[in-house]
């Protein structure tokens, strides 16, 4: 019997894994699906010739996307003006995004130099992303509600009991193998919620560790997926679904919403990266014919590596002197190229065709 009152403290929360057989015919087949939508992606990402080349813009995308869940908003202009013009980011929602963006690509360092999700790692995620020294919740009170101010669940109290449940999740992440990686993803995610060890960046924190959880796994080299668009289109369905683990037991709910969500993903995640690879080369080539002078293979990635750039991103991969790159950027903006925006003291470049895919 679920021991589960909204009102309550959920101390009760089940350890991991569940008593359920969670591996039934509707999931195992969504599972294949996903995986496969998965595969694809991953070796699409692998094929690049640079495939570092769209990280931060990808890695950008995901961070305001997740942050919107958290009703941080911010537009796609700010967000990018502010990562390559050097004023003061003075729009806190801006910071916040771009303070998520690194607390990825510092958990996907960390794996990459101790392969494990432990919740020292959890911590260090939220700091980064709250930029505070937060660390477990210990003080009591904590509640979920929804926009009526109703409570609708109550996360355990108690440092001790949130690092023991926290303990039981970490051990399930690292060492259950006997479950497929994608429905165990699943239920990890539904358990670092429904224990939310944080007073703030709970949601953001779970939504990193998603990634990092397909990088464990070896299904996603790089962070190249927007789970968290997937989640804003569909948040009636996610939040139905966590409830209906808590109340219900319901599992098969929440895990098939989450393997669409990969699935879908994946997918969607593919046809941007071929149109932005497809621009990519259409617009070097168009280069190479109008401005044989000024085109070079470092040029045209400088300009697709973030929709803005500057005089100095051309002068940093020593493309010449600030006279000569200054010109090339003055030539591909006559030619349409690129469009030149004042951001403060400085003059950026906007690459206006990429930002239309990213915004699609």
């Amino acid at each position: 019997m679920n021991s589960f009152n909204k009102s309550q403290p959920y101390n009760d929360l089940p350890l991991l894994p569940p008593k359920e057989d969670l591996e039934t015919k509707e999931i195992l087949i969504k599972t294949i699906k996903a995986s496969r939508a998965l595969a694809q992606l991953n070796g699409a990402i692998r094929n690049l010739p640079n495939p570092s080349l769209f990280l931060d813009t990808l890695h950008l995308q995901e961070a305001k996307a997740s942050s919107e869940i958290e009703n941080i908003i911010t537009t796609n202009d700010d967000l990018y003006q502010a990562v390559v013009a050097d004023k003061k980011l003075d729009n806190p929602a801006t910071k916040e995004v771009i303070s998520y963006k690194e607390a990825l690509w510092l958990g996907f360092k960390r794996l990459e130099s101790k392969p494990f999700i432990t919740t020292n790692l959890c911590i260090e995620l939220v700091q980064c992303i709250k930029q505070n020294t937060a660390g477990i919740r210990t003080t009591p009170g904590t509640i979920l509600s929804n926009t009526k101010g109703e409570v609708i669940y109550t996360p355990p109290s108690g440092e001790q009991i949130i690092r023991e449940k926290m303990a039981n999740l970490e051990a399930f992440i690292n060492e259950n193998s006997s479950l497929d990686p994608l429905i165990k993803m699943a239920i990890s995610h539904y358990q670092f919620e429904a224990i939310h060890p944080f007073s703030d960046g709970n949601g953001r924190t779970g939504r990193i560790l998603l990634l990092l959880q397909l990088k464990l796994e070896k299904l996603l080299d790089i962070p190249a997926l927007f789970l968290s668009e997937y989640i804003i289109s569909h948040k009636d369905q996610y939040y139905t679904g966590l409830m209906a683990v808590t109340e219900k037991n319901d599992w098969s709910k929440f895990i098939l919403y989450m393997l669409e969500m990969v699935e879908s993903t994946a997918i969607n995640g593919l046809e941007r990266l071929e149109s932005i690879i497809q621009l990519m080369e259409a617009t070097g080539q168009e280069i190479k014919e109008k401005l044989p002078k000024v085109y070079s293979k470092d040029l045209v990635e400088v300009i697709f590596k973030l929709p803005y750039t500057k005089r100095q991103n051309l002068i940093d991969i020593e493309l010449g002197t600030p006279k000569t790159v200054g010109n090339y950027l003055m030539a591909l903006e006559e030619k349409g190229f690129l469009k030149s925006v004042r951001v403060g003291k400085e003059k950026l470049y906007l690459n206006q065709k990429l930002m239309n895919i990213l915004e699609n």
